[in-house]
């Protein structure tokens, strides 16, 4: 029964809270160099086909999921069939350890929009991030002690987080959205105005979009494009489905589908003529060519942002607090989304308010995240990351489409519930999409990890503080996963009757 079930108060507002958890950190930080790296302009055409054959087929198929069996993701997959809760599981353990790591970063970007004003950094960015700030342990796996320049403002971002989501779907979750994705639009729109009229704007644009057709005939080009697209997208850790399952009875899939993945890349276009506008104006400050400044990641964010507003010819704060304070609003929206994963599957399971799921769930993962806040803190983010995106999101997703396409054989019911409410209809080619070209992607992008992991060690760390902080969280997930799927759900109340006559565990 539909009326148990929070819902959305306007399709405006599922779509602006789909887009908020697509849009993160990643499109900012990550997008723009991937795109650099893997040939330029040339790089839009295998995302786009990317887009398009995987990210919102992807879209739809979780859209529909959601839409179709109104539960967490652990209940949408025992419902599609008995013994896969446990692949809903796995994505809620992949989420938790993200939301356990997310808010540190979401920290340094509130420290690093204060510092703006003053340009606090002073000249050497990279000394004064890893020594002053971050005050980095000398070894990986040494905790150190807590940094309060870090743990306050994470605190801070914990309070805010779980305000929005103790509020509930419609007053919490979509009214900061509302907000938050439009003011992110208009922040990041100033900046990329400013940004194009730098001086050295030009070459740092034309580094970007200069296409470079022979890496088109490349693999990892390829690989790269479905990469960014999946890892962009919010699927396979649970976002999507759980967010569909708010959805009113007659909504507009594919349709609402088609909207976010392209508002999504719309955004990491956007974030990338902002970067390499900036990046170009580094260049020609320093006398050197774009290729020389290009970076990603925290680099790029907290080393080579701030020395890009130190050269600023004016209102170097107000730039400052305009870039940071984007990245403030993209991490809120993507870690709301992710932490709201496992409260819904905590309610469900053990049949529990809104609150309490809220409480528990939250508070665990803020309990966790401490482990990020210490002087060590910087090396277990990196090889959590690596590891969870890597052999977490990437696995699941080839999994739960391996599961739903090839074991289930759920393609056409899927199909047939989108188009019943849709405007697009769904054809043949959706299900070639999902059953054979986003199964050899992800396949292959899986068997190029373990291939490179199992030869080389990332990052250079220890092999030691690898397994302990890498290998041990990514596969950890899967366990917990298969353990709390054979642990016994709480029958009773508002979840038990919106199930009705569907076998489950």
């Amino acid at each position: 029964m539909m009326d148990n079930r929070p819902q959305w108060g306007t399709r405006a507002g599922f779509i602006l809270a789909a887009v908020g958890s697509a849009v993160g950190l990643g499109n900012i930080w990550r997008f723009p160099a991937t795109a650099y790296e893997n040939g330029g302009g040339a790089f839009f055409l295998p995302y786009l086909f990317a887009l398009l054959t995987a990210g919102i087929p992807l879209l739809i198929m979780e859209f529909t999921l959601g839409h179709k069996y109104r539960s967490s993701a652990p209940m949408t997959f025992a419902k599609i069939s008995k013994g896969k809760e446990w692949l809903g599981w796995w994505q809620l353990a992949i989420s938790f350890v993200i939301s356990c790591y997310y808010p540190v970063i979401i920290a340094w970007a509130s420290s690093y929009s204060i510092f703006s004003f003053n340009q606090n950094w002073g000249s050497d960015t990279e000394g004064f991030l890893f020594g002053e700030y971050l005050k980095l342990a000398d070894t990986p796996g040494d905790f150190g002690g807590l940094v309060p320049g870090v743990l306050i403002p994470m605190l801070l971002v914990w309070i805010v987080a779980l305000g929005v989501l103790f509020a509930g779907v419609k007053k919490g979750i979509e009214a900061i959205n509302k907000v938050f994705i439009p003011v992110l639009v208009v922040m990041f729109g100033i900046i990329v105005v400013r940004a194009i009229t730098l001086d050295g704007a030009a070459q740092g644009l034309e580094a970007f979009f200069k296409p470079d057709w022979s890496s088109i005939l490349d693999g990892k080009v390829w690989v790269a494009a479905y990469g960014q697209i999946f890892f962009s997208l919010s699927i396979a850790f649970a976002i999507m489905i759980t967010y569909s399952s708010y959805l009113p009875k007659k909504s507009d899939i594919t349709n609402n589908a088609f909207i976010t993945g392209f508002g999504n890349s719309a955004f990491e276009v956007l974030a990338g003529i902002g970067v390499f506008s900036a990046l170009g104006f580094m260049a020609a400050q320093q006398g050197v060519p774009v290729a020389e400044v290009v970076s990603s990641g925290v680099g790029l964010a907290f080393v080579v942002f701030p020395q890009i507003i130190n050269e600023f010819p004016a209102f170097n704060g107000l730039f400052g607090f305009l870039f940071f304070g984007s990245l403030i609003l993209a991490g809120l929206t993507s870690l709301i989304s992710i932490i709201e994963t496992y409260v819904a599957g905590l309610q469900e399971k053990f049949n529990i308010s809104r609150t309490k799921a809220v409480a528990i769930g939250g508070g665990l993962a803020a309990l966790c995240s401490l482990i990020f806040a210490t002087r060590g803190g910087l090396y277990f983010l990196d090889s959590v990351d690596y590891f969870i995106n890597t052999f977490g999101v990437t696995l699941a997703g080839l999994i739960e489409v391996l599961a739903i396409a090839w074991f289930a054989k759920e393609l056409k019911n899927i199909q047939n519930h989108a188009n019943e409410i849709s405007d697009i209809q769904l054809g043949a080619w959706w299900r070639i999409c999902l059953g054979v070209i986003t199964p050899i992607v992800l396949g292959y992008m899986m068997f190029d990890n373990l291939r490179t992991n199992l030869t080389s060690e990332y990052g250079d760390y220890p092999r030691e503080f690898l397994f302990n902080w890498g290998w041990t969280v990514a596969f950890g997930a899967i366990f917990i996963g298969v353990l709390f799927s054979i642990s016994r759900r709480k029958q009773g109340g508002t979840v038990a009757s919106s199930s009705k006559g569907v076998s489950r565990s």
